[in-house]
């Protein structure tokens, strides 16, 4: 028997018959596999129903532990009453400071409220604690006028730290905006081109987008909002390009603009706005690279040229005065 096997094994007429039988087999059942019924309906209902009882399982148990979800963060009251007492909003307030607030992402009244203490607290914070070092802990030779007037820039630079502190966050959050920005415009061009509507894509977006960029992805889901209850969608992209301030958003929500009102494609309108936000993104990165060069002069000149200097005239030096 094992003689046979291996007899049938060295003949190649035999292996090429076997090899042309699975050939044919494998043809024939490439062919015949998509007109057999296939129940992936049935299966993906399935699957969603057990998903919908798992959130609904999910979301029972959290109304019985009875957690609640503060939509709106409410001021804290000594701050609200000390604002509304020395009515803050007249003298120190900015209707800038709102739009910078949004920007930076605290949305509602508490961080206005929040803003405007602060503007207060601030610069008589910085005061006394500019009086109390110059007059107290150190000893300052100057006269009390010199000190009062110091103080004084203190508390002006204090009045405006809260006002820096909104631009930091901003930027760093425009930052993370700018770098994700192409990737879910990406995004949006496949959901949009497999058949979603807009709201469902910048739903989706967001949901997927939130590992790479938590702003933007908070960004599209207030958009997703917007987009379902206001009686003008285009207020929703304008309100985009407030909250974000980027040049690239808002041309993007100009062009989606442009799409609601004269009907024209969303998905080739997507694609175009992608490659032209990849654009500035690497054109802002070859900026970045390009100023880098004058950047490295001064720490050139002070750091690595005296040391060179060192190194090349050294030994020199040394023989010299050897020799002397």
């Amino acid at each position: 028997m094992v003689d046979l096997i291996i007899e049938k094994l060295h003949d190649t007429r035999f292996i090429a018959m076997v090899l042309a039988a699975v050939a044919a087999m494998a043809t024939v059942m490439t062919f015949a596999m998509p007109l057999l019924p296939s129940d992936n309906l049935s299966r993906r209902l399935r699957s969603v129903a057990i998903e919908r009882e798992r959130i609904r399982a999910r979301e029972r148990e959290r109304l019985a532990r009875g957690e609640k979800v503060a939509l709106r963060q409410t001021p804290r009251q000594y701050m609200k009453t000390i604002v509304e007492r020395f009515n803050l909003a007249k003298w120190v307030g900015q209707e800038e400071a709102r739009e910078k607030l949004v920007q930076a992402g605290y949305r509602g009244y508490a961080p206005y409220i929040t803003f405007l203490f602060f503007r207060m607290v601030t610069p008589i914070a910085a005061l006394l604690a500019t009086l109390v070092y110059l007059f107290l802990l150190v000893d300052f030779d100057q006269p009390p006028l010199i000190k009062i007037g110091l103080a004084i820039g203190a508390a002006y630079v204090g009045m405006h730290l809260p006002y820096l502190f909104l631009k930091n966050k901003i930027s760093r959050r425009q930052l993370s905006i700018k770098r994700a920005f192409p990737d879910a415009l990406d995004l949006l061009l496949i959901c949009v081109e497999a058949g979603m509507s807009i709201e469902a894509a910048f739903r989706r977006v967001s949901e997927e987008i939130g590992t790479q960029s938590v702003p933007l992805a908070e960004e599209f889901m207030l958009t997703t909002a917007e987009l379902s209850y206001l009686p003008d969608r285009r207020q929703a992209y304008e309100n985009l390009a407030k909250r974000t301030d980027l040049e690239g958003v808002k041309a993007v929500c100009v062009a989606l603009q442009q799409t609601e009102r004269y009907g024209t494609p969303l998905g080739q309108t997507l694609r175009v706005m992608a490659q032209e936000n990849r654009d500035m993104r690497m054109a802002e990165a070859e900026k970045k690279a390009a100023a880098l060069p004058p950047k490295l002069t001064v720490p050139m000149i002070l750091f690595f040229l005296p040391v060179l200097f060192i190194v090349i005239l050294g030994p020199a030096a040394i023989r010299v005065m050897h020799i002397q």
